[in-house]
């Protein structure tokens, strides 16, 4: 039992941050399908970030430098994925789905032909900095024991957690998060109102890719303890992210729980002995169904804060105001 917990905390957690990133963008109003190329390219940013690190310093360096190192590069990777989205979206107008997709498909794909390259990514590198950051509180080892799921996990799993959190507080409590919800559902009335509907949409998509980036680079650095060939298994998680937004209504506090719920289902069918090929795929769909319920739910109920932002996926032409 505590395994299988550790193991769905360890999905969750990258679920969780694609989620919250993907969320973070569609409240300003950006539906980006290009979420699992992001994440994608953000693990490929922070292993070339772990690899180059420790290129130049060696493997015994400082944990605390090698982590901020590495998360600045994927999110630098991460960040030039939002741009592109950014100028093809908000500055051409471009269809926002059609973009989206292109980007999952160039993400993954550029992804794939960087991993493959050994002068690029060093896989011996980014396994050791993976220890940097699964124990970054030196000398704390509780592994396959209750504390464990409490007490001395990755970094990560704490950010994403307060990341999450802080999320809903800023959405719900402040007056950025009034503008980027009022850029959302009804840009002209916020771009009356003196909100710059341009430059809270750029921000969102840039502050959202960051943080999906980080939850696909988690999922290699952590999760899996830098085990770089499990790279294709990063776009389903983005897919399985992009369902869990609604499944969770746009609330990055329920995102928390969602993702625990799907990161359960997700490795359900590996703890399942005897289970066959078909029963397998039934259980992968559970989600995507679970999600199906939800948006059924809430549209039959037609409860406005249930919703999804009333612009979502629409540019914005402001000399149509």
């Amino acid at each position: 039992m505590v395994m299988f917990l550790i193991g769905t905390t360890g999905i969750a957690i990258a679920l969780l941050l694609g989620c919250l990133g993907e969320t973070i963008t569609e409240k300003s109003g950006h539906l980006n399908l290009g979420m699992p190329g992001i994440m994608s390219i953000g693990t490929l940013g922070g292993c070339y970030g772990a690899t180059l690190y420790v290129s130049w310093f060696g493997e015994q360096t400082s944990g605390f430098f090698v982590i901020i190192f590495s998360l600045l590069v994927c999110i630098f990777f991460s960040c030039l994925m939002g741009l592109i989205y950014n100028v093809l979206t908000v500055t051409f107008r471009s269809n926002q789905n059609i973009t989206g997709l292109m980007m999952t498909t160039f993400g993954a794909g550029i992804t794939e032909f960087a991993m493959t390259k050994g002068d690029f990514i060093n896989k011996s590198s980014v396994a050791v900095v993976s220890n940097y950051f699964k124990t970054w509180i030196p000398g704390l080892n509780l592994e396959d024991s209750w504390l464990s799921l409490f007490i001395g996990r990755g970094i990560l799993v704490y950010v994403a957690l307060i990341l999450a959190i802080a999320a809903g507080i800023i959405l719900n409590k402040t007056r950025i998060g009034l503008n980027l919800r009022a850029v959302g559902e009804n840009p002209s009335t916020a771009d009356a109102a003196g909100v710059n509907v341009a430059k809270y949409r750029y921000i969102a998509t840039f502050i959202g890719s960051s943080i999906a980036g980080i939850g696909g680079y988690y999922y290699i650095i952590d999760n899996l303890s830098g085990s770089v060939g499990s790279y294709p298994n990063i776009v389903a998680i983005g897919w399985l992210s992009l369902a869990l937004v609604i499944f969770t209504l746009w609330k990055p506090i329920l995102s928390i729980l969602g993702s625990f719920i799907f990161g359960a289902l997700y490795i359900l069918p590996t703890k399942i002995s005897g289970i066959s090929l078909a029963q397998m795929k039934i259980f992968n769909l559970l989600p995507y169904i679970m999600t199906i319920v939800v948006l059924i739910i809430t549209s039959a109920l037609d409860s406005k804060e249930n919703q999804p932002p009333a612009s979502l996926g629409l540019n914005y032409f402001r000399e149509d105001r």
